[in-house]
């Protein structure tokens, strides 16, 4: 599992010292300093300087606590004395140059050759020289804050790889603990049984085979904020070693690195990521718990490290079936992760009911087609109804050859499809609802209820290129500012650039338009009977996957040209940065996949026009719905893109993680050289992995996915079903990503899902008008209900009501029938006028009684469960307990008041003891 002791001593060439104390200390008005001025850790270690003998003028070592000459082995990442835990690890490579000779001198070593002469004045020596400057100072000021390092290089002849191993002591942990807020444990208390549908299945006593016990569950407390004053009140405290958590380790080292200065404070020369940004470091992340893969000789399941828990209980495909561990999740990856998975499980579980029931309405569409009477009517009418051509050089044709077409039609267009998007314009809001609930207990059970964005630093790219500074009003601090005037003006820049893109999504749109009739007229000119009759579903099949090709194209495309309009608008904090990139994407990428259907769903066949006056459109008629109606169109487009895109983007995630690793574990290999037959250590393992570069891309594609089973539901009842079998998939692989094949990100907290809740809340109110619309004018239910109403029940006579006769002036086939409500002038009917009177009046029914059930759902559903808001009660109840400053001073003033009050007597001071008390 782990590497053996004997292995941490190989190669122990490394002096472990303390950095001399010429490290600049931390300014306490500096940007970036701990807190204004109040805490520097003092050096808690005697330097070690007579231990051992230095490395050349390597810059980078070690201060470590006095260790005993026998290290202690132990399982974990450790250093190479066996006890102090690795808690991040800094990566550099440095191309080895030619062997220098000189008078008297053996070769350089390898950080010499790093550190570059003077004399040599070209812009790639210099640049380097400056970088491996910039990491001493980092290092030395790293080292002054209290940070514990020890180094370890991996080279052969043309490249030394150099790993620095970084741990944080008591003493800083303490420290950053209380100033980031870090949640303490106070008492100890029952797990909560937070799954739902365990419950309900165990109330009705039916066996739940989705459920499994996962060992090492992490134990749940009544916390509250860490102070070091009231450490001893909190659990725990006695062991150093383990008080504090991996990702809260993790995640305070992380901060110090973060704020730590690299050069001149003046022009914002702070933080890892910066450096990182700069070329200085290749990679900064924390280490994985050992390997994912099991051990070859068995072990009790709670002897399994945290990542190999995961893996064999969450990542495999056999577990797709099985509850999330979300609580190892979070304590492995951070709230922000383990929010999302918690997500993504809960709208997948929401999805198995609307999948149930959209199957239902689609096979109900079968069992009745033999009861459609138009369809009928249409296959036994023979040569009764002669259509109108539909094009300049077609021919009239007969109706009864669209039969086939027309039974079709009505799997998608039948009343049981109007009952669907009714129930799923319920389900979105009230899925949404209950998330807030489930976010709210989720939030509190991993303590963060409370949390709030600290003042987020500047991000590095805007610290780097901000041209002046300026006092930050909150902290005092001076930081990199960048004018608030020209950022709005580049805001407005990029917003046009948004909407030219949008037009070019609208010009690939009218070209797939016209490819789509330009290849019906040609299989219509084909000869083949078979060929005339499908041209138009042809058509629309092979113009989707053309679609489909462009959207993904023009999804890639404009992804980076988003990202580089968002750092040209200069934002200061990553928050900022992150809500200004979502936004664009998702406008583009909602115009990007919505533009077709939304086309064809409501404006394809509205502007036709009739014989005599048709419309035309670069000097081709518009389009018309097909023989089965525009519905059945919109299915097969909604299936192609919605499904489509989900394949591709799931071979993706499966093929592109694995050819990334592939090629880093090359480019590793080829540096171990003879050593690669070694068991390879850990941050070498980790640093072959691929870099998390953060959840956008999976929430983008589950937003596009809901905005798919919501908004168009009502022409694909299949939808959710396809929905659910893919979120089953991409559950597992986005598991395995993170397990396996990713670096361990930095665990950051969070108490929602962010500003894709607020896109969701859109999509879903969105959804109630788009189904509204759909139905309304799209579907053919209103037009067959008022005929019932008005004419017959049984719809007998319906598709002969639906033709209209050509004027008499058009010749070419006088008395030839077209779809329309006109009469022989061309002119709209009455039943039309009434027809639209029932459309718009049903669409404002529609949207007004699914909207008010919506804020009765909001009004009887809290946002936060009544279980929830006693537990925080009795936590606010033991924090104030725990932390009562003057606690102890309360107890004896209440002695000493009833040890002087007296039955029949009282002392004004002790009414005024008692009263200050009340």
């Amino acid at each position: 599992m782990l590497r053996k002791s004997s292995e941490r001593l190989k190669g122990d060439r490394e002096v472990l010292l303390d950095l001399d104390t010429r490290a600049e200390a931390q300014s306490t008005e500096s940007y970036g300093s701990l807190q204004n001025g109040s805490f520097i850790p003092p050096r808690y270690l005697a330097a070690a300087a007579a231990d051992g003998d230095m490395d050349g003028d390597d810059p980078i070592y070690m201060q470590s606590p006095t260790r005993s000459k026998q290290p202690v082995p132990q399982l974990g990442n450790y250093f190479r004395d066996g006890r102090t835990k690795i808690d991040f690890v800094l990566v550099w490579e440095i191309r080895s140059r030619r062997k220098r000779r000189g008078k008297g001198t053996n070769m350089a070593t390898s950080e010499e050759r790093e550190a570059v002469p003077a004399e040599e004045s070209s812009r790639s020596e210099r640049r380097k020289a400056q970088l491996a400057q910039w990491r001493e100072k980092f290092v030395q000021n790293l080292e002054s804050v209290g940070l514990v390092m020890e180094k370890e290089e991996t080279a052969n002849e043309k490249k030394t790889i150099h790993f620095l191993k970084i741990s944080a002591p008591w003493d800083v942990l303490v420290c950053y603990a209380e100033e980031l807020c870090l949640r303490a444990p106070l008492q100890a208390q029952q797990h909560l049984d937070l799954n739902t549908s365990a419950r309900v299945l165990s109330k009705l006593c039916i066996p739940n085979v989705m459920t499994e016990s996962v060992p090492n569950r992490p134990l749940d407390y009544y916390t509250c904020a860490f102070r070091k004053s009231k450490m001893s009140r909190f659990l725990g405290w006695e062991d150093h070693d383990t008080y504090f958590t991996n990702t809260q380790r993790h995640r305070v080292v992380y901060e110090i690195l973060a704020r730590t200065a690299y050069g001149k404070r003046k022009k914002a020369e702070v933080g890892v990521d910066r450096l990182l940004n700069e070329g200085a470091y290749t990679a900064a992340f924390p280490l994985h718990e050992g390997p994912f893969q099991l051990p070859k000789h068995e072990v009790r399941p709670d002897e399994l490290n945290q990542r190999q828990v995961l893996y064999y209980y969450w990542a495999r495909w056999c577990k797709w079936y099985k509850y999330q561990p979300l609580d190892h999740i979070r304590e492995y990856f951070g709230e922000k992760i383990a929010l999302y998975f918690a997500w993504l499980g809960f709208y997948t579980a929401w999805l198995l009911p609307a999948a149930v029931v959209g199957t239902l309405v689609f096979v109900s569409g079968v069992m009745s087609m033999g009861t459609n009477t138009p369809a009928e009517e249409i296959c036994n009418s023979g040569a009764s109804y002669t259509m109108c051509p539909l094009c300049k050089t077609c021919k009239a044709w007969n109706m009864s050859e669209i039969c086939t077409l027309t039974k079709l039609g009505y799997l998608f267009d039948h009343p049981g499809t109007v009952f669907f998007s009714v129930f799923m314009s319920f389900w979105a809001v009230t899925f949404l609802e209950y998330w807030k609930r489930k976010m709210a207990t989720l939030a509190h059970h991993w303590d963060c209820m409370d949390f709030h964005e600290e003042e987020e630093r500047p991000r590095p790219e805007f610290a780097a290129m901000a041209p002046t500074m300026e006092q930050n009003p909150v902290t005092g601090v001076k930081e990199p500012y960048f004018p608030e005037k020209t950022r709005l003006s580049r805001m407005f820049t990029g917003s046009m650039v948004i909407i030219m893109m949008l037009c070019v999504v609208m010009i690939f749109l009218v070209t797939v338009v016209v490819c789509r009739g330009i290849i019906s007229v040609v299989i219509f000119h084909s000869g083949s009977p078979v060929l005339r009759t499908e041209a138009g579903t042809i058509a629309n099949i092979s113009s989707s996957i053309v679609n489909l090709g462009l959207i993904l194209l023009m999804g890639q495309v404009y992804t980076a040209l988003a990202e580089q309009l968002t750092k040209w608008e200069m934002h200061r904090t990553q928050t900022q940065y992150d809500n200004a990139f979502i936004f664009k994407v998702f406008i583009f990428q909602f115009v990007n996949f919505y533009s077709s259907p939304f086309y064809v769903a409501f404006f394809k066949g509205r502007f036709v026009g009739y014989p005599t006056n048709y419309g035309t459109l670069f000097g081709m008629r518009n389009e018309d719905c097909g023989a089965g109606g525009c519905l059945i169109e919109l299915a097969q487009q909604l299936f192609i893109i919605m499904v489509g895109k989900q394949l591709i983007n799931n071979v993706q995630e499966f093929i592109l993680p694995k050819v990334k690793a592939w090629r880093q574990k090359r480019t590793l290999a080829k540096v171990l050289g003879g050593k690669a037959s070694h068991e390879p250590r850990r941050w070498e393992e980790d640093y072959q992995l691929v870099e998390c570069e953060g959840l956008f891309e999976e929430y983008l594609e589950m937003v596009l996915q809901f905005g798919f089973i919501t908004i168009f539901v009502a022409a694909f009842p299949l939808a959710p079903l396809f929905a659910l079998l893919n979120n089953w998939v991409e559950i597992r692989l986005d598991a395995h990503k993170f397990v396996c094949e990713y670096r361990r990100p930095v665990a950051e907290r969070a108490q929602n899902i962010g500003v894709w809740f607020n896109i969701l809340e859109a999509l879903s109110h969105l959804s109630v008008i788009a189904n509204a619309f759909l139905i309304a004018f799209t579907s053919d239910f209103l037009p067959r209900l008022l005929y019932q109403y008005k004419f017959d029940n049984d719809l007998n006579g319906y598709v002969n009501f639906t033709l209209a006769y050509a004027p008499l002036n058009y010749t070419e086939y006088p008395m030839c029938r077209y779809k329309a409500f006109r009469d022989n002038n061309g002119n709209y009917t009455l039943f039309y006028w009434e027809l639209l009177a029932v459309r718009l009046g049903f669409i404002i029914a529609f949207e007004h009684v699914v909207f008010f059930v919506l804020r009765a759902i909001d009004w009887i559903v809290p946002d936060v469960p009544e279980s929830l808001e006693l537990k925080m009660k009795r936590e606010r109840y033991l924090a104030k307990q725990a932390l009562a400053e003057n606690q102890e001073a309360l107890l004896v003033s209440r002695a000493r008041a009833a040890a002087a009050a007296t039955p029949g007597t009282s002392s004004p001071g002790s009414d005024t003891s008692l009263g200050n008390m009340s």
